[in-house]
């Protein structure tokens, strides 16, 4: 069975990265990550509101952000954002983290 990956990933070039890797789900609003049937969640940390969803989502989450932003990055991490990954490190693992 082919693994549900559902993600929040509203820039263009990012967004691409990730269709390239896998077969995804594109939501277009973070608040839509509550409620979806997925195996697998990513999502950019850096956008509004995706720190405030992650508690409501019950798939395995991969979230990645801008290692400038730690304050965001911890939030995740304590708001049960199962990995996460600055943009560095998350990029060029991409297939093996969505696979």
């Amino acid at each position: 069975m082919r693994k549900r990956v559902v993600a929040y990933v509203p820039e263009l070039i990012d967004r691409s990265k990730v269709a390239a890797a896998a077969e995804v789900t594109f939501v277009s609003n973070p608040a839509e990550l509550a409620s979806v049937d997925a195996d697998l969640v990513v999502v950019d940390l850096s956008r509004p509101g995706v720190v405030d969803v992650l508690p409501q989502i019950r798939a395995r989450t991969i979230g990645f952000g801008r290692h400038t932003q730690r304050d965001i990055l911890d939030a995740a991490r304590a708001a049960g954002c199962d990995e996460v990954l600055v943009r560095s490190d998350f990029f060029p693992r991409i297939r093996e983290l969505l696979s």
